[in-house]
């Protein structure tokens, strides 16, 4: 089964797989032979990226085709966790960005810049978050003093350890709150990763990645390189420009979305296997999740720089032209805050 999301105005979507098959090209055009020999074709043009969902089949001459489209591929386990993506060359490339990404690095000063910028946008959505909440009456003063006191600190961090440190200090208050702002009476006493132990760290381990996989695919667009990064150290099997920058979204997407469908009962416990710890995310949940996450990319606000209506997934692509502005030409860089 295919989900299509994320209309847009050049028409290009966003393909889910959910079904388990053989995607190929057949003429100029994508084919899905699925296991029971139904077939349903994709016109190329069509396709920003797909997202593997299940287990699939591909071959040389698919990914060739894809990649003159420029079309990125994310795979997910059986679990719905990412595992991975198929990156195209790039077809945006710039020596002098790249130069100016690597210096900007290599520069002690200025990759403590740009990771405070990160953390200090990324902590204040957060501390946006517990006041909404506040206002609708769930008594988070305390948290929230304590948050606004940890963020007064960031300016003074003489390193990123010292930084990332503030930043784990923060979230950790941030997760305390959730037992409070979550409705349902669902286990969860802090974040775990690998693996998550309960059904809420599964989920924000799954919604965390989709927002990863769409800064990627935004990145991508631009010709800033993804495995450059200030605030993550970046490795040789991530792409760690893109844990920056979702850094600053999270909790105004991720998060957001967490909490709204947790106490609308979108999401209960019955959408994850008890039997697995919680670790599996049915299918039927994560495509209401995925459905979910692609309506609020689409929702727009009226942006009070541009003075005109921009789409939350645009304001991604906004962030990484500030960072390409500041790398390129030392205009000063402050991360994303929302207002509302």
């Amino acid at each position: 089964m295919i989900y299509v999301m994320c209309r847009r105005s050049n028409m290009k979507q966003f393909y889910y797989l959910y079904k388990s098959g053989r995607l190929q090209r057949k003429d100029n055009t994508l084919e899905i032979v699925y296991k029971d020999n139904t077939k349903r074709s994709i016109p190329i043009e069509r396709v920003d990226d797909i997202y593997v969902m299940t287990e699939f089949d591909f071959n040389t001459n698919l990914l060739n085709f894809i990649s003159k489209y420029g079309v990125s591929v994310h795979f997910f386990n059986y679990y719905g966790f990412y595992t991975g993506t198929y990156y195209p060359k790039e077809q945006l490339v710039s020596g002098k960005l790249l130069i100016k990404q690597v210096e900007s690095y290599k520069n002690s000063e200025k990759r403590l810049y740009l990771a405070k910028a990160f953390i200090n946008a990324a902590s204040y959505n957060i501390y946006r978050n517990l006041k909404y909440y506040d206002n609708r009456g769930k008594n988070l003063k305390e948290y929230i003093d304590e948050i606004s006191f940890l963020r007064n600190q960031i300016e003074f961090c003489k390193d990123i350890k010292e930084l990332m440190g503030i930043e784990g200090n923060i979230r950790k208050k941030y997760y305390e709150t959730w037992k409070i702002i979550i409705n349902q009476n669902m286990e969860f006493e802090k974040r775990v990763k690998n693996p998550p132990d309960n059904a809420i760290n599964s989920l924000i381990s799954y919604v965390n990645t989709l927002i990863y996989t769409r800064v990627l695919s935004e990145i991508y667009k631009t010709q800033l390189n993804p495995t450059i990064s200030y605030l993550h150290e970046p490795s040789e099997r991530r792409f760690s420009l893109c844990l920056d920058i979702a850094e600053i979204f999270k909790p105004i997407i991720a998060d957001r979305l967490i909490f709204s469908m947790l106490n609308k009962n979108q999401i209960t416990e019955k959408d994850f296997e008890k039997e697995l710890n919680f670790l599996y995310i049915k299918e039927a949940a994560r495509k209401e999740i995925t459905k979910e996450m692609d309506l609020r990319l689409q929702t727009t606000i009226k942006h009070k720089t541009l003075d005109r209506d921009v789409s939350y997934e645009y304001l991604i692509r906004l962030e990484i032209y500030k960072i390409i502005k500041y790398l390129i030409e030392d205009i000063p860089y402050e991360g994303f805050k929302m207002w509302w």
